[in-house]
């Protein structure tokens, strides 16, 4: 396998290199964050460890600009004992795994076995749909330039639909996903919740992407930009 080693530290790229080449790892080396996205983005690698405190672009940044490139090689992130926000930041901007400094190269090891066992799929940082944009990390949401203020359950039920576009999702399955609670066939607390969102993310926009499948459920359809039909809207007071 062939892995990437971003570290600008000399000795502890070297350390790294050794322990990884007797591992039985093809080891590249660089040492900033310009020559890792060049590295990542050009390169088929089997994974990247990355420590986070490189010059610039940091190991932050490194993992937000080759995730927005669409590069999903797994990374695992170095980062300091203490660094609780630095292991958080690592996650939210795209790392797979974080390892605290100092370690022992078992865990290094088995931390690699691991992400690289793991089926290597889209995880973008930053959800899209159409030109609404989510932010996990900052719980920021956009329609084009128009920053959209959210409740926390409508942020949770948006992020729902943002991760399955143009799938129809169930009661069911938002009740368990955005309420943690099992659908008994007669709350309408989703339904509520849909009329709040479109009255958000739809209407002001002269949107309807938030599709009813009567008898099934919602979708969030990607490339729906006609205005919104003038029907009224089903009774969804609460009980």
């Amino acid at each position: 396998m062939r892995l990437l080693v971003v570290e600008d530290e000399p000795k502890m790229a070297e350390l790294l290199r050794r322990g990884l080449e007797r591992e039985g790892y093809a080891v590249d080396v660089v040492h900033n964050g310009t020559d890792a996205v060049w590295a990542i983005v050009e390169t088929e690698f089997d994974a990247v460890v990355l420590d986070a405190m490189i010059p610039a672009p940091d190991g932050f940044e490194v993992c937000r600009q080759v995730r927005t490139k669409r590069r999903w090689t797994p990374i695992l992130m170095l980062t300091a004992r203490d660094g609780v926000d630095d292991r958080v930041r690592g996650l939210d901007s795209g790392a797979d795994d974080y390892l605290t400094k100092p370690f022992a190269f078992a865990e290094l090891f088995a931390r690699l076995r691991s992400i690289t066992r793991r089926e290597v799929v889209e995880r973008p940082t930053v959800l899209e749909v159409g030109d609404l944009r989510l932010d996990p990390a900052t719980r920021e949401v956009k329609r084009g330039t128009a920053i959209i203020d959210l409740s926390p359950t409508e942020f949770a039920l948006l992020e729902q639909f943002m991760r399955h576009p143009d799938q129809v999702l169930s009661r069911s399955h938002m009740l368990e996903h955005v309420w943690d609670f099992a659908y008994d066939g007669t709350s309408n607390v989703v339904d509520v919740y849909i009329r709040y969102l479109r009255e958000k993310i739809d209407r002001p926009f002269g949107r309807s992407n938030i599709d009813t499948v009567r008898g099934v459920g919602y979708a969030l359809r990607p490339d729906d930009s006609t205005p919104a039909p003038n029907t009224p809207e089903p009774n969804t007071a609460l009980a």
